[in-house]
């Protein structure tokens, strides 16, 4: 069993991850999709139909989340297969579970340590907002909210220590 000061250790811990998450989060949508996220200036609520879930196992346990409107989801299939938007049909949970995958990569090798001690799922994507999702985590989730091309994201880590 833990001590209440583990606890606020490791929950300080993840909190210090923040800007690393929002790095790497930016480094794959310039890279992948030349695109530059921007942040929002509200908090505005909007109907985040679309999740991609890639859970992380070894040194590091957990579910790393992006959350999107369809339109953004598409709007990333079109950029990452150079297909016109309306062309892109169902391969959108594709490309946001792929641009999941390599958020969570990319977050995993700016930790000293986790590069090959963490490994990654296979992606998972949920298309609807009627749901919850229940993770193992028992701390509290680490999230970054950011504009891809004026749509919001929400992308966040759910840590079980």
């Amino acid at each position: 069993m833990k001590s209440a000061a583990q606890d606020a250790s490791e929950e300080s811990t993840h909190q210090k991850w923040i800007p690393l998450l929002e790095t790497a989060t930016r480094e794959v949508f310039d890279l992948m999709l030349s695109s530059r996220l921007t942040v929002p200036t509200t908090a505005g609520a909007s109907n985040l139909g679309v999740t991609s879930m890639v859970g992380l196992a070894g040194k590091l346990c957990g579910v790393m989340t992006v959350r999107c409107e369809k339109k953004a989801a598409i709007l990333m299939a079109s950029k990452m297969l150079s297909l016109p938007v309306e062309n892109v049909g169902e391969h959108f949970s594709d490309a946001v579970g792929e641009v999941c995958n390599m958020v969570a990569g990319n977050f995993k090798n700016k930790i000293a340590g986790l590069s090959d001690g963490c490994m990654l799922s296979p992606p998972s994507v949920i298309t609807g907002s009627d749901y919850s999702l229940h993770s193992s985590g028992d701390s509290p989730p680490i999230e970054i909210r950011l504009l891809f091309e004026d749509l919001p994201i929400i992308v966040s880590l759910k840590v079980q220590s």
